[in-house]
């Protein structure tokens, strides 16, 4: 039952999930808490007033009317105002209020510049507007979207008529396509440029397509040389079509590369059932060693989903191939899981695996390069001339389906995709790749408004596989440009989304109040819309559209629990602080008789809620927000570091770096769990800390062994031992540097000799190797010595005060760097920075903190990302003034 509560009214919006949640008595709204017995639901009394402050019971029965299925306006409340603790915003006043709830009143602070740049966008929007000649276009902010000629002529104010109450223009498709310099407006035809430049060395024709399908033609196989310098200077940023329903003209590749087939085991090796070993047909006897080859990994093998549905399909393979037999030759009834023993055929691919480790040098090069000579073909394909890599030119190997999360069909047998079940997409004038011997493919396409080269379905989930370009490909680069562009684009509409949407939270119409409450959980809190697919990357999940009853838990006073399975089946559980109306509607959407599997939104639709996102701008969805919100607040929190940064060091300025990145996180609920490792890494990294703090103090004694006065110049407090250290830790590190040292000169005698061996030459003998181990004993004795005495004798070649001292302050640094790193992994273990970085900060904006501040670009990106954001590090230059 909704009951007043001494319980404060918490900040919004921000999660608490992480955080104390003061009274935990306090009424929850969905009963005591436990989803599954929901015996309190007949306490419930969800007909209140919609403040906060006491109310007339009549008041309470007119303000919430009964949610029928019809759509029954919600009286209005004109003349009954919100209370002020409605709309108050509870103060974070102290330290002990979580990072969250601190970071609640900053978000407030970063959605008011959002309100503000974007009335200053419209504003210079409507003075460009008004001179209309064409060139004026050229010179404005890349802020603005490109939409041509007819763009320039739209009035700022649409008069759509239905979405005339949101003043915005009505712009055509290509309106997320961003304005580029007047550099990449002066190149309108990179492609016939290209097309010239091959022409060059073929005899002159009369059109330009033909020396482009000559030279290409010239071009064979060896893709990689060829076209590497054309491809170095194709910018496609600075070109983009406003039209991109056709994504190639010509496109060549070699198809996919096939799994090799099965290698029977060994006639020693066999399945048991019962204590008896059978012998099975080559296909049953490749699913039995899906599972023994997998015994080793306890999370899957010892799963009750993951052993029924495995025994369901091998007993299934069984039927089909005749079954078990004994070594007689007498069948074998194989009826319970319980009595098949895998051991033997784990222990065969163990033994494989230790092998395949054992390999020499050698034998490991070999066999890399026969594995990159049968790759290489697959590797790149030809699309408009270009060499563009393959992301996923491989087959999937047969095995047994995993999933991710609790996913109820783990365990179950991936069948061996067979070249009839794939579709090859292809130029029509390109030779089509040649199936394995004996095979064909099941068609054979031209489809230049598809990206895939091709596709098939898998048996688990009947799911379409695609084979696509890699993620530093054009085509992928085109889409992730588009995507943040249209981000950038929203900043010019995100003010009057909001200031609609907290209006229509007290909306007459369930329906329109519906939308508001699922925006508003989608732009605060990143939630996913559900049903909004990606046909290409993403699966159908649950989201804000579509969450059921018992998706959510309320807490008063204004505290909503999520908790439901999202994307990839992995569990969405989160407490978040909402502003007070959306709490009252989420209660009148839970309203009776709505029960669990019922639909909290029931008024609103995926398809719904984007359509009415398009009236702001065209192209507007849920998903854009997620972006949006994750690239503008990295922005706003960059730019008021100007004048903080410049004289910091580089591992203090990856460090302010990572700290906006994990605000951004944060506040776009990018969170996770604690890894199982954290606290061992974070042990080690103390541990290296704490090495290098007794190299200090072993240094600085030494000082003393030079010039025993520096005691008294410098204080007794300088050549104290450090407080992290105790004489328990140090007896422990030494003995750690001895055997330290000791496997590093075993693993150097046994690299000697296996070089030795190679070359034919006689290898050491045993007496070599306990010679250099002296120098481990050496070291140990040193310490010792040092414990008795309290002294460090000065090491190294003719060493000196200086010297020491110029070593201390190199150590002195790592150990600044190494607590930097430290408190950054400490800080990051509850918060996914990866998610936000890779998929929704604009990369630009890395881009340019790196080159505003002089910090090496692979400090923030790995290779592989810096391939992906090439056309980010390409497209900003040494421009350090590009803002998001």
């Amino acid at each position: 039952m909704d009951t007043d509560s001494d319980t404060p009214l918490q900040p919004a919006p921000l999660s608490v999930r992480n955080g104390p949640v003061d009274d935990d008595d306090s009424p929850l709204v969905n009963g005591n808490g436990k989803r599954k017995a929901r015996s309190s639901l007949a306490k419930v009394n969800y007909h209140e007033s919609d403040s906060d402050n006491v109310r007339s019971t009549k008041r309470q029965r007119k303000t919430v009317a009964d949610d029928s299925d019809s759509d029954v306006p919600i009286k209005k409340r004109a003349r009954l105002p919100p209370a002020a603790s409605e709309t108050a915003v509870a103060e974070d006043s102290d330290d002990d209020v979580p990072l969250n709830a601190k970071l609640a009143n900053k978000r407030k602070v970063i959605e008011k510049d959002a309100e503000v740049e974007a009335k200053a966008i419209r504003a210079n929007e409507s003075k460009a507007k008004k001179p209309t000649p064409r060139k004026a276009v050229k010179d404005e902010s890349d802020d603005e979207p490109l939409a041509g000629a007819k763009g320039r002529k739209r009035p700022i104010n649409g008069t759509n008529g239905k979405s005339k109450s949101n003043g915005v223009k009505k712009e055509e498709s290509d309106s997320d396509t961003p304005i580029m310099r007047k550099k990449a407006k002066t190149t309108t035809k990179p492609t016939p440029t290209k097309a010239k430049a091959k022409a060059k060395t073929e005899p002159a024709s009369s059109t330009k397509k033909a020396p482009t399908k000559k030279a290409k033609k010239e071009e064979s196989e060896d893709i990689a040389d060829a076209v590497e310098e054309e491809e170095e200077e194709y910018r496609w940023w600075e070109a983009m079509k406003s039209d991109d329903s056709v994504k190639w003209r010509t496109l060549e590749h070699n198809g996919v590369l096939f799994p090799p087939p099965y290698e029977p085991l060994p006639k020693n090796v066999k399945l048991h059932y019962d204590g008896i070993p059978v012998n099975l047909h080559v296909d049953a006897e490749e699913v039995a060693g899906f599972f023994g080859a997998m015994l080793n990994s306890t999370h899957n093998v010892e799963n009750p989903v993951f052993q029924k549905n495995f025994f369901n399909d091998f007993k299934d393979v069984l039927k089909r191939t005749g079954g078990a037999k004994d070594q007689q030759g007498n069948k074998v009834e194989i009826k319970e899981f319980s009595k098949l023993n895998f051991d033997k055929i784990f222990e065969y691919y163990q033994a494989k695996s230790e092998a395949k480790k054992a390999r020499s040098k050698d034998e490991k090069a070999a066999e890399k390069a026969e594995k990159d000579q049968l790759e290489a073909p697959f590797m790149y394909c030809k699309w408009d001339g270009r060499k563009e890599k393959v992301g996923n030119f491989r087959v999937e190997p047969p095995g047994l389906f995993r999933g991710r999360g609790e996913h109820p069909k783990t365990g179950k047998v991936k069948l061996r995709v067979m070249p009839e079940q794939i579709t090859i997409n292809i130029g029509k004038d390109a030779q089509v790749p040649r199936p394995p011997e004996g095979h064909k493919w099941k068609a054979v396409q031209h489809d230049n408004k598809a990206t895939w080269l091709a596709m098939w379905q898998e048996n688990i989930n009947g799911a379409y596989k695609y084979v696509m370009l890699g993620a530093q490909s054009t085509v992928k680069g085109q889409a992730d440009l588009k995507k943040f562009e249209k981000a950038r684009e929203l900043k010019k509409h995100i003010d009057r989304i909001r200031k609609d949407y907290q209006r229509d939270l007290k909306a007459e119409s369930m329906a329109d109040r519906q939308r508001a409450t699922a925006v508003y959980l989608i732009d605060k809190f990143a939630l996913r819309a559900g049903n909004e697919k990606d046909a290409e990357n993403e699966a159908e999940t649950v989201g804000c559209c579509s969450l059921k009853y018992e998706h959510i838990t309320l807490r008063e006073p204004n505290i909503v629990i999520f908790d439901f399975l999202g994307k990839d089946s992995i569990r969405f559980y989160d407490e978040v602080n909402v502003d007070r109306q959306v709490f009252k509607n989420l209660r009148v959407f839970k309203k009776p008789p709505k029960k669990e599997g019922d639909d909290i939104f029931d008024r609103l639709t995926t398809s719904q809620l984007n359509k009415h996102l398009s009236s702001y701008m065209p192209g507007l969805t849920a998903k854009v927000f997620r972006t949006y919100n994750a690239s503008w607040t990295m922005a706003d929190l960059l730019n008021k570091l100007s004048g903080q940064v410049d004289k910091m060091t580089i591992a203090e300025k990856i460090k302010v770096y990572n700290d906006c990145n994990r605000e951004v996180a944060i506040l776009c609920n990018h969170k996770r769990t604690v890894g199982a490792s954290h606290e061992a890494q974070m042990e080690k990294l103390g541990d290296r800390i704490k090495g290098l703090k007794y190299q200090v103090w072993r240094n600085k004694q030494m000082m003393l062994d030079l010039d025993p006065k520096l005691k008294k110049k410098k204080g007794a407090a300088f050549f104290e031992l450090d407080a992290d250290l105790d004489e328990a830790w140090i007896q422990e590190h030494q003995n750690f540097l001895v055997e330290e040292q000791r496997t590093k000169i075993q693993k150097k005698f046994e690299k000697d000799n296996q070089k030795l061996q190679e070359n034919g030459e006689k290898i050491m003998p045993d007496k070599e190797l306990k010679e250099r181990l002296k120098s481990a004993d050496d070291l140990a004795k040193k310490f010792k010595k040092e414990n008795k005495t309290k002294k460090v004798e000065a090491e190294g070649k003719a060493p000196t005060v200086e010297k020491i001292e110029a070593n201390i302050g190199k150590i002195e640094d790592r150990i600044k760097t190494l607590q930097l790193q430290a408190a950054d992994r400490d800080g990051n273990k509850e918060v996914a920075l990866g998610t936000s970085k890779i998929n929704y900060i604009d990369p630009r904006l890395t881009v340019v903190f790196a080159k505003r501040y002089d910090v090496p670009i692979e400090k923030f990106f790995s290779k592989t990302l810096r391939e992906k954001f090439h056309w980010a590090i390409k497209s900003v230059g040494e421009d350090e003034s590009w803002e998001f």
